[in-house]
């Protein structure tokens, strides 16, 4: 219980960050801001870390499956953004995200790997549409997707490497553990909720 506080602590004082990988905010130029992008927001790290998480827990396909649907459509949000088509509801779906993928892992939910997949790539969209609003429309607007693609990668392999972590643990501390990290994970996309209304 005492962990469990101590990371809704960390988590509450970590979400002012939060603002600064969205719309409007930071450098746009090249790989290395592109690859910044995603890891300067506590929204975007938690999200993006929990795909990996979940992944590694449901294991089989789910491990490689999972986590590129994120990409993939992160992918597609980040063009449709760069190019100014509207989607509704991205502050709302990226805080859900955060949210929804918290409790997936403190639930222990075994959804279906297709249902599974479509949602967090859902997430994956709002996600990369945030990102592409962002992107300039010329070659570095390329290497700048390239750069949070990457970050987006990389967040999932950690999420994954925590995942597998927790699953070489005793099957009980694993549960509780999961069941902690998933509901801090959870508990902080309602504060995010909350600070974007």
């Amino acid at each position: 219980m005492k962990r469990a506080i101590s990371i809704l602590a960390a988590a509450s004082v970590l979400t002012p960050v939060a603002a600064l990988a969205h719309t409007g905010a930071g450098d746009t130029h090249g790989v290395l801001h592109g690859f910044m992008h995603p890891v300067s927001g506590l929204d975007h790290v938690l999200a993006m870390v929990a795909v990996g998480v979940l992944a590694a827990l449901l294991g089989g396909r789910a491990i490689w499956l999972v986590p590129a649907s994120f990409v993939v459509m992160a992918a597609v949000g980040g063009a449709l953004g760069m190019q100014g088509v509207p989607v509704p509801f991205v502050e709302f779906g990226i805080s859900a995200s955060v949210i929804l993928l918290g409790l997936a892992i403190a639930l222990q939910a075994k959804l279906p790997l297709g249902w599974t997949a479509g949602l967090v790539g859902l997430f994956g969209l709002y996600h990369g549409y945030a990102h592409g609003a962002e992107m300039p429309a010329d070659a570095s607007g390329f290497a700048y997707g390239v750069g949070f693609l990457a970050a987006t990668a990389v967040l999932h392999i950690a999420g994954i490497g925590f995942g597998l972590g927790i699953a070489h643990l005793a099957s009980r501390s694993a549960t509780r553990f999961a069941q902690a990290g998933g509901t801090a994970i959870a508990l902080a996309g309602v504060v995010l909720l909350a600070r974007g209304l």
